[in-house]
């Protein structure tokens, strides 16, 4: 058997454990945007699927992803003061 005492104590790894799950699940959250937002700018801007995107997908298309980030820009920005505030989600 393995020798056990490398383990921090119950406490400290409950904590890391949950740590890991809350980013885990960040994570997966933000994927599933990412798909909701893939989906919305395709059905949004591509009325034809084709060898190549005209000029008004692409232009459709890349306003699209720039309203994006620049959301989740503001989005990341706001969580970021709200935890220097100590107003964490806990």
């Amino acid at each position: 058997m393995g020798d056990l005492s490398d383990f921090a104590s119950p406490k400290a790894s409950d904590s890391e454990l949950q740590d890991f799950l809350v980013a885990e699940k960040q994570k997966a959250q933000f994927h599933a945007q990412i798909h909701e937002f893939n989906d919305f700018c395709w059905d949004k801007c591509v009325d034809k699927p084709g060898a190549k995107l005209d000029s008004r997908t692409e232009t459709c298309i890349t306003n699209c992803v720039e309203r994006f980030i620049d959301v989740s820009l503001l989005i990341t920005n706001r969580f970021a003061q709200m935890l220097e505030k100590g107003g964490g989600m806990h």
